[in-house]
């Protein structure tokens, strides 16, 4: 895991950082900026998608071994209420680490208030 807070890839270019990961457990924070609303004015739903699937595969980067990598192979993403320009938190953690497949959660949060539930299942590659 990055110790800079860089998540790299997609999530990275659009300006999400982390802030703490380990134990399996992540934690992002993100600045919700114009180019990331939707027409409607709000957080695009594609955006929370992404973080919650970053938060969550960063937490389960947390519980790898060298040459285990964790690819999404399912994501339930529940929105709450709508997302607004200013700062958000967005929290994974593994539920359940198995051998091949890893159960995760993550919570969007922004101004103390729920904004997204996520429920992830990771499948865990051997690329040694």
């Amino acid at each position: 895991m990055a110790d800079d807070g860089d998540v790299g890839g997609f999530a990275g270019r659009i300006g999400a950082r982390l802030d703490e990961g380990e134990d399996g457990t992540a934690t992002l924070v993100f600045e919700v900026r114009d180019e990331h609303l939707n027409p409607a004015g709000t957080l695009h739903g594609g955006v929370v998608a992404t973080l919650v699937d970053t938060a969550m595969g960063q937490a389960v980067r947390t519980t790898t071994e060298d040459g285990e990598v964790p690819a999404t192979s399912q994501l339930t993403v529940t929105y709450l209420r709508p997302g607004e320009p200013g700062p958000l938190q967005v929290r994974g953690r593994v539920r359940t680490r198995g051998r091949h497949l890893t159960i995760c959660e993550a919570d969007v949060e922004q101004d103390g208030r729920s904004v997204a539930h996520a429920v992830a299942t990771f499948a865990i590659l051997d690329r040694r």
